[in-house]
């Protein structure tokens, strides 16, 4: 029987066990270079609207707050494909566009994380996480409000790269959407923000005292 690989995420990555804290994350398994696509949403993936998020069963509601993200609408985005096992960092290896695509943000070398910061993903409390030294502690619902300029910055820095690396999701990706893409590559004013995947209602706020 021949060998089924999961494209949707890069090919060039698998599911091991990272520690007791983390459980399971994914890794590269060869080299995979800045600007790599690493993450392509398709139609695969189920989404799930609030009306149909209030009518599931208890127990497959808990499953999917662990295993999905909330899109802009606040639909629950569940991926097909081993996307969903992606741990957060503050110091993420790949990082989200508004493109529905996601990009490596370095060389992410074999046996490494592929992570994410779950900022924007449209948490809906307060989410406590691993201490990395760094100044963020826990992820907010409105951490996309205060950091999307600072994360527009890293993906326009990123971006050229993606035209210059071999690239294996790209036929993945809308024709509409990449052409959009590549164009806010060399127009760089007319990328879009990612302040574009938040969700507004019902967050709650970081306190701020």
């Amino acid at each position: 029987m021949p060998k089924i690989s999961v494209i949707m995420i890069h090919p060039d990555t698998e599911i091991r066990f990272i520690s007791e804290e983390k459980g399971y994350g994914v890794v590269a398994t060869k080299l995979i270079p800045k600007g790599t696509i690493t993450w392509v949403q398709d139609d695969l993936d189920q989404i799930f609207t609030r009306d149909q998020i209030i009518k599931l069963n208890p127990f497959i509601k808990k499953c999917l707050d662990i295993y999905s993200f909330t899109n802009k609408n606040g639909d629950m985005v569940l991926c097909w494909d081993n996307g969903k096992f992606v741990n957060h960092s503050f110091k993420p290896s790949c990082f989200s566009t508004p493109y529905d695509f996601e990009i490596a943000v370095r060389d992410i070398y074999p046996g490494e994380e592929l992570t994410d910061d779950y900022g924007y993903l449209n948490v809906e409390k307060p989410f406590h996480v691993i201490d990395e030294g760094t100044v963020r502690k826990t992820v907010y619902p409105d951490d996309i409000l205060n950091f999307y300029e600072e994360w527009d910055n890293l993906i326009k820095e990123n971006a050229p790269k993606v035209l210059e690396v071999k690239q294996s999701l790209t036929e993945l990706i809308p024709e509409k959407t990449w052409n959009e893409f590549v164009n806010a590559v060399h127009n760089p004013e007319q990328m879009k923000s990612i302040l574009e995947c938040h969700y507004q209602h019902g967050i709650q706020v970081k306190n701020a005292s």
